[in-house]
């Protein structure tokens, strides 16, 4: 469990310090926090290592859409604020956020 949490957390560490600390740290950060969100909303939480690292690299790897959000990006964003507005945390908040996205 705590295995893949520090392979998260070494995965991002190393991609911020690559990362110059203009905007596309802030954009990086972004993107970690969404990929963090939608591998949760996929049931590849704690415990799901290997299955969780491969998620993650890929979808840290992934080029960004050239028009903007693609439509998973928008679902996240108007679940992410939903959940945040009910002030949802832990686990209450993990399943708010698998129902919302598979909307």
């Amino acid at each position: 469990m705590k295995i893949a949490s520090l392979v998260v957390l070494a995965l991002f560490l190393s991609v911020l310090g690559l990362a110059p600390l203009s905007g596309e740290a802030a954009d990086q950060q972004d993107k970690m926090k969404v990929c963090n969100e939608q591998a949760n909303a996929k049931g590849l939480g704690e415990g799901k290592g290997e299955e969780r690292q491969a998620f993650m690299k890929e979808c840290l790897s992934a080029k960004p859409a050239k028009s903007g959000n693609t439509a998973q990006q928008e679902k996240m964003k108007v679940c992410n604020k939903e959940a945040g507005e009910k002030k949802l945390a832990g686990e209450e908040r993990k399943k708010f956020m698998s129902t919302c996205l598979s909307k």
